[in-house]
Parts: C-alpha cells; sequence; structure tokens
C-alpha cells in the first residue's frame, strides 16, 4: 500500500485537525486485520505486517501530529510527491524534497531535516551517509504536523497573538 504525504493536511485517511474520534477510527482502517501486531496500540498507533509503523499525536481531542517509521519490506511505501521516503537514502531524500521546499537540517539535532513550510520532518538516529551503517543512512520516520507544532514558546505566543 502507498501512503502519499500531503503536508500540512495529513497523510492516508488521517488528516490534521480531526477528532481524536475520526482519528482512532482512521487509523483503526490502516490495521491490516490479517496480520495484527502485537504492539498495536488502538488510539496511539499501529504497525502494519511490512514493519510500516503509523502513529497518531492528539492534544485537546484533536489530531496534531501523524508519524510513519520505516517498513522492512517494500510491501507499503511512503511517498511524497514521488519520493519514496525510506526506501532512498536519506540525503538524497533531502534533495529531491529540496525541490519542491525548503529543507534544512535541525539546528537541534543533526541527523534529522526539517521542511518548516510543509511541517514535515524526517529523522534517523545518527548522521551517516555509508550503505553498510543502514540505521544512519535511511530516515527512519517521517512526522507530518499541524501549523505551530515545532515553534518555541516565544513563537506560539507571536502566533496566538496574530490570530487575535
Amino acid at each position: 500500500m502507498d501512503f502519499d504525504l500531503a503536508p500540512p493536511t495529513g497523510a492516508g485517511p488521517l488528516r490534521i485537525g480531526m477528532t481524536r474520534h475520526a482519528a482512532n477510527t482512521a487509523l483503526d482502517s490502516l490495521r491490516d486485520l490479517s496480520a495484527v501486531s502485537e504492539s498495536d496500540q488502538p488510539g496511539q498507533h499501529v504497525f502494519r505486517p511490512s514493519g510500516l509503523m503509523i502513529s497518531i499525536h492528539c492534544v485537546r481531542d484533536m489530531l496534531e501530529a501523524i508519524e510513519l517509521g520505516r517498513p522492512s519490506t517494500q510491501a507499503d511505501r511512503v511517498l511524497f510527491h514521488g519520493v519514496d521516503v525510506f526506501a532512498l537514502p536519506a540525503r538524497e531524500v533531502v534533495r529531491r524534497v529540496g525541490e519542491f521546499t525548503s529543507i534544512e537540517e535541525d539546528p537541534d539535532d543533526a541527523p534529522s531535516f526539517i521542511a518548516q513550510d510543509l511541517l514535515l520532518s524526517f529523522w534517523r538516529p545518527f548522521a551517516a551517509d555509508e550503505p553498510e551503517e543502514e540505521q544512519g543512512y535511511y530516515f527512519n520516520s517521517v512526522l507530518v504536523a499541524q501549523p505551530g507544532y515545532y515553534d518555541t514558546p516565544a513563537q506560539a505566543a507571536e502566533r496566538l497573538q496574530q490570530s487575535s
């Protein structure tokens, strides 16, 4: 199954801003009933047979972020504008995503990258662009979030002031 990232709107049937109940229902629809994982946590995350982890983060009864973890097989793919974010080397993903939007290293976590304008972030445990070191060579997770998700307290206060 292909999961298309559509930041800042959502991923697959999960939509930023939907109610917790609707998000739980959408997350449940992504569970493969023929191979339910013992690691599944209803209302939090599911693991598909491919190893793809889909996690939701709700605050105040609203879905604010969706995280997808790298599958162990190609049975499920996570795509952004046709870029398979888990099958390609991390630096190649950054280069290709950079064709659509600005993407930069996270100043607080060098192996991670954020496309701030899209509220899309990519994470790997450490930076290693050597194919032999798979954990650093590929991204391990991608997150789609609501506007303001990465704001510092000062930025959140400014955003709140601007919206009133």
